[in-house]
């Protein structure tokens, strides 16, 4: 297809302006002798405005400008895994071998490996009718099984289907009319992919954290928002869910980072073990790094390539984990690119479309029925950086708006080196009542109550506070000092826990369970031996609290935690309860 050329009228930023072409919207042209790439983002009238991938000084108005006639599209095949890309899908690592550790501009590498073989493996047959979403067949990649796809809008009849080795772009399979299907198939990462239905989200994403699992759960399907200040650790809580959460795939978009944050996930990712397979965590990985001194439009896109990403894993039946760390970054890109197109500003500068936009994302999520009658689902965790920590910013706001979890992250509970540090009080789940039922036929019966238990011992804690710092905790009934001690056992023992600790990093829901249930055990006795007249310091200076307190860490915890809860009732015995 020849392209059409057109020549720059005016420079702004990231923003070009064109004359001379007639594209539609969001089509991908080539801009300048050195090609950078760019995206029609605005028509109007014969003007065309471009937002440019990649740095544009040195452009000058009257060079050429060719539209290629298709929009900014994905590379969808065997090979994403372990791939690390940047915001418009451009291995880095290949980048980082043909020009060192500085990108020039106008590179142009395929995001996918073209030279590569993979070994496919037909499950459909000469004859079989196929049509979008199918399976045609089977190619190991990386720690999965990856299921090569009829891409979407194509069906017909199988003429013929090979086995063997194949690159991506081989014909594996031609139909009775003349379609020919290679490994990998294209898509536009602006279009959500095609799915038969959305499913009701019951079924939890495990994480393996005690704060998120035990009281501010997340369905797999489903949407999260974690805000925090600086240094709250939000990236260190997306690092857990990646490695920890039992989602087969993981996409993590670094989206306007630090450059240094970025680089210690890159060099981090690799080294890590998956606790699955015993393989690299790399071989379920994709991630995409777009850091903030990276051009603002390409993190603007990088959003939308790793939900695309996300979305073809979906299709073969996987749940996908999506991490966007951070969407504030993302919403400044949209904030710059809007000011250059002298938009109308909303609210603090952002445009007018900012929540239409966050919606329009965190609704490609969902656990659905695939095409091929398989069940898949993306559960998205976005990381919000609200200014100073400000939680009645634009994008907190909006984002609280469409997601139904919310991990508020607090400076106050980081300065008291309580990680993770999510405030317990602020933060809210609403998956709870149709995760309930999952919970009672595969945890215990007795998985609700023991919850709101916790969340009420953690709310009267709140109230006494304020009476605390008035007063002083000795002038408290004793009741009530016990309620503070219960309190300070669930934030201690089993709301605190350590990332970098190799027991502690982990904690299965059968041993949530058993600890929080362990507490409630001696948190009831010692409301018995209050009963009796024996002394709230007689009570906790029992050896069993505080090796309960210590259990966490030991690798014999699963058996060691019904010992503690025998130890305690024998202390309790010898107490006169």
């Amino acid at each position: 297809m020849e392209m059409k050329k057109g020549q720059i009228s005016r420079i702004s930023g990231p923003v070009v302006v064109a004359e001379g072409i007639s594209p539609r919207m969001n089509d991908v042209v080539l801009i300048g002798k050195e090609r950078l790439v760019g995206e029609v983002i605005k028509l109007v009238g014969d003007k065309t405005i471009v937002q440019v991938y990649e740095d544009t000084s040195g452009l000058k108005p009257g060079e050429e400008l060719l539209d290629t006639g298709a929009p900014l599209q994905a590379e969808l095949g065997p090979g994403l895994l372990s791939s690390i890309y940047d915001g418009v899908q451009r291995p880095l690592p290949k980048l980082s071998e043909a020009m060192g550790d500085f990108i020039t501009r106008g590179a142009s590498v395929p995001g996918l490996d073209r030279e590569r073989t993979w070994k496919f493996t037909p499950e459909k047959k000469k004859g079989d009718k196929v049509s979008q979403g199918d399976i045609l067949g089977e190619a190991p990649e990386g720690n999965i099984t990856h299921r090569i796809l009829v891409p979407p809008g194509v069906s017909g009849t199988i003429s013929s289907i090979s086995e063997g080795e194949f690159t991506i772009e081989e014909t594996i399979c031609v139909l009775e009319d003349g379609t020919k299907l290679p490994m990998m198939h294209k898509w536009p990462v602006r279009v959500p992919r095609p799915f038969s239905e959305k499913l009701l989200p019951d079924i939890p994403l495990i994480t393996g954290q005690r704060i998120l699992d035990s009281l501010f759960p997340l369905a797999k399907g489903g949407t999260a928002a974690i805000p925090g200040g600086f240094g709250t650790g939000k990236t260190v809580t997306s690092q857990q869910l990646s490695k920890w959460s039992d989602a087969q795939i993981v996409i993590y978009v670094g989206c306007g980072e630090r450059g240094n944050e970025m680089t210690e996930v890159l060099t981090t990712f690799p080294k890590l073990e998956d606790p699955k397979s015993g393989q690299p965590l790399m071989g379920r990985t994709v991630l995409i790094a777009n850091t903030s001194n990276m051009p603002v439009a390409a993190r603007e896109a990088s959003v939308y390539t790793g939900i695309t990403i996300a979305e073809y894993y979906r299709d073969m039946g996987y749940d996908v984990a999506l991490m966007a760390d951070s969407t504030s970054r993302w919403a400044e890109a949209m904030r710059e690119i809007s000011s250059r197109l002298e938009e109308m500003p909303g609210e603090e500068g952002y445009p007018a479309y900012l929540a239409s936009k966050l919606s329009e994302f965190y609704e490609r999520c969902g656990r659905v029925k695939t095409m091929s009658d398989a069940y898949g689902s993306i559960s998205a965790i976005g990381a919000v950086s609200p200014s100073g920590g400000d939680f009645s910013e634009p994008v907190t706001q909006n984002t609280l708006r469409i997601v139904k979890v919310f991990w508020a992250l607090d400076s106050k509970l980081r300065e008291r080196r309580h990680f993770p540090a999510i405030n317990w009080l602020t933060s809210y789940s609403l998956y709870t009542g149709h995760l309930d039922d999952w919970y009672r036929k595969n945890v215990s019966e007795d998985w609700s109550r023991l919850r709101q238990w916790a969340m009420e011992v953690l709310q009267k804690e709140s109230e006494l506070q304020e009476i605390v710092q008035l007063v002083g905790s000795d002038a408290l009934p004793q009741e009530q000092r016990l309620t503070l001690e219960i309190a300070r056992m669930i934030r201690e023992f089993f709301l605190q826990q350590s990332a970098y600790h190799p027991v502690d990093t982990y904690s299965p829901l059968k041993r949530q369970f058993a600890y929080l249930d362990a507490i409630r055990t001696f948190a009831n006795l010692a409301q018995k031996a209050l009963s009796l007249d024996i002394s709230l310091e007689d009570i906790t200076e029992l050896p069993s609290k505080a090796e309960l307190g210590k259990m966490k860490f030991e690798d014999d915890i699963d058996t060691g935690i019904p010992a503690v809860v025998e130890k305690m009732h024998k202390q309790f015995e010898k107490l006169g309860v």
